[in-house]
C-alpha cells in the first residue's frame, strides 16, 4: 500500500523538542517563509463557569513555540466570582488587581499578534465565550477573532498525512486516543501550560500519523 500525504502535511513538518517546559517535549514546527498565517493555540482561565463569567488569564502559543500570557485585571462590572474556580486555577482577585493587565492593553496585544492567524482552543465554546467578553471589554467586535476546535485541526492534519489511506483509519478515534494518552497526571489548570499542551498534541498527532503512513509501505 502506498501512502500519499497531501500538501497541507508537507508545509507543517514538526519535530518534538524538550524546551524550557521541563522536558515536556513541546512541538515546534518549521515554517515555510511564504506562509503568512500560523497556527496559534489559545487558552483561558476564568472567574467561574457561569453565564456572567469573565476571563482572568489568557495565553497563546504559536506553532513555532513563541508564547505570551497575561493576567487580566477585571473591568468595573466584572463582579462574578467562584471560590471553586479560584481553588482550581489558584488566581485570586487580589492578585488580579495587583498584577493583572488592563483589558484594553491585553486586547491591543491580541489584535496585533493574532489577527490573520488560525486560532484554536481545546474548548472553543467556553474559550470563545471568554474571548468575546475580552474583545467587547476592550472595545472590539466580539467576533474580531474567532476560534476553532483543536481536535478539528488534529483530524485535518492526520488526514493530510495519511492521504488516500485516511479512509482506512478511524481518524477521530485515533485523535481522541492521542488526546487521552497525553492527559497530564497533574493538570496545571493555567492558561499557558494548557495552551502548550495543545501544541504538544499537534506534534503527537503528526508523529503517530506518520508512523501509520510508514507502515503502509510494509
Amino acid at each position: 500500500m502506498t501512502c500519499t500525504p497531501s500538501s497541507r502535511a508537507s508545509h507543517l513538518p514538526i519535530e518534538e523538542k524538550g524546551l524550557s517546559d521541563g522536558g515536556l517535549g513541546i512541538a515546534t514546527i518549521s515554517i515555510t517563509p511564504y506562509l503568512l498565517a500560523m497556527i496559534v493555540f489559545l487558552d483561558f482561565e476564568a472567574s467561574s463557569l457561569s453565564k456572567h463569567s469573565y476571563p482572568v488569564e489568557i495565553a497563546w502559543v504559536f506553532e513555532d513555540g513563541r508564547s505570551r500570557s497575561f493576567l487580566i485585571k477585571p473591568k468595573s462590572g466584572w463582579t462574578d466570582w467562584s471560590a471553586d474556580a479560584e481553588k482550581i486555577h489558584g488566581i485570586s482577585r487580589d492578585r488580579l488587581q495587583e498584577e493583572g493587565s488592563d483589558v484594553e492593553l491585553v486586547v491591543g496585544e491580541l489584535m496585533v499578534e493574532l489577527s490573520g492567524h488560525e486560532l484554536y482552543a481545546s474548548s472553543p465554546s467556553w474559550d470563545g465565550k471568554w474571548l468575546s467578553a475580552l474583545l467587547r471589554g476592550g472595545g472590539k467586535p466580539r467576533h474580531a477573532l474567532r476560534l476553532r476546535k483543536s481536535d478539528d485541526l488534529f483530524i485535518e492534519v492526520a488526514s493530510a498525512i495519511l492521504g488516500a489511506d485516511s479512509a482506512n483509519v478511524d481518524i477521530p478515534g485515533f485523535v481522541a486516543d492521542v488526546i487521552f494518552q497525553s492527559e497530564p497526571v497533574n493538570p496545571a489548570h493555567r492558561a499557558l501550560p494548557d495552551a502548550r499542551l495543545e501544541l504538544k498534541r499537534l506534534g503527537l498527532v503528526q508523529g503517530a500519523a506518520r508512523k501509520i503512513a510508514a507502515s503502509c509501505h510494509d
